[in-house]
């Protein structure tokens, strides 16, 4: 049943000095760790959600009982977006994509430049909190797409298979950027794990590629 907090991949201090320390032990320690408690409160009186993944939870919210609906979802996406969110950032990270993603990128975008300005100002355009996304969208043919989500929402309630995150959470920059998002989200691109990227990418192309240990395992087209 329980909904566990993944281990950070790497030292809180490892990402210095794009992410602080101090920004990523309150982050996850404090702030993911909150959603996976919230969660598992929230499933508890409902044994038919027991053993179900946070991202089977946010493609079925019609089937979550009306009364635990809103803080399984808010809940789901938090742990899920969180979890992805850790392994999108490395302390190797950085530089540009390589391969059959770097490809797609330069269909789609027209270069990789033009992606990164694209996205940093989707992510400083956003009202609020919530998420900044590079996907692939298996309805048009694999194209991939920046999208926002507010709150903690995510891509895959519509379908799309989510490659990159970075999160637009005042938790996430505010003790060293402050009100600065555009000034983070330059920093962020420092750490940026292409290899994971990359590994999605391949995912959503149904590429055999075994699953990292944790909880984002994504099954794009089922709904049931």
């Amino acid at each position: 049943m329980n909904h566990i907090l993944p281990t950070l991949p790497y030292d809180p201090a490892a990402l210095e000095p794009h992410i602080d320390s101090r920004t990523m032990a309150l982050h996850h320690d404090v702030h993911h760790a909150t959603y996976v408690n919230n969660l598992n409160a929230a499933i508890a009186p409902h044994p038919e959600l027991h053993g179900r993944t946070a991202s089977w939870l946010l493609r079925n919210r019609g089937k979550i009982p009306v009364a635990a609906r809103n803080a399984v979802h808010n809940n789901a996406g938090g742990h899920l977006n969180h979890s992805m969110l850790w392994r999108m950032m490395s302390p190797d990270g950085g530089g540009e994509p390589s391969g059959v993603l770097a490809e797609a990128i330069r269909r789609d975008f027209g270069g990789f430049n033009a992606f990164k300005n694209r996205f940093a100002e989707a992510g400083a355009r956003l009202f609020g909190s919530g998420w900044v996304w590079l996907v692939s969208v298996p309805q048009e043919g694999g194209q991939l797409k920046i999208e926002t989500t507010v709150g903690h929402d995510n891509p895959l309630t519509l379908g799309h298979f989510p490659l990159m995150v970075n999160d637009l959470w005042e938790h996430a920059y505010y003790l060293k950027h402050r009100n600065s998002r555009p000034e983070y989200l330059d920093s962020w691109w420092a750490v940026a794990n292409w290899g994971e990227a990359a590994r999605q990418f391949g995912r959503s192309l149904g590429d055999a590629d075994e699953q990292p240990q944790g909880e984002v395992v994504f099954k794009v087209p089922a709904m049931a």
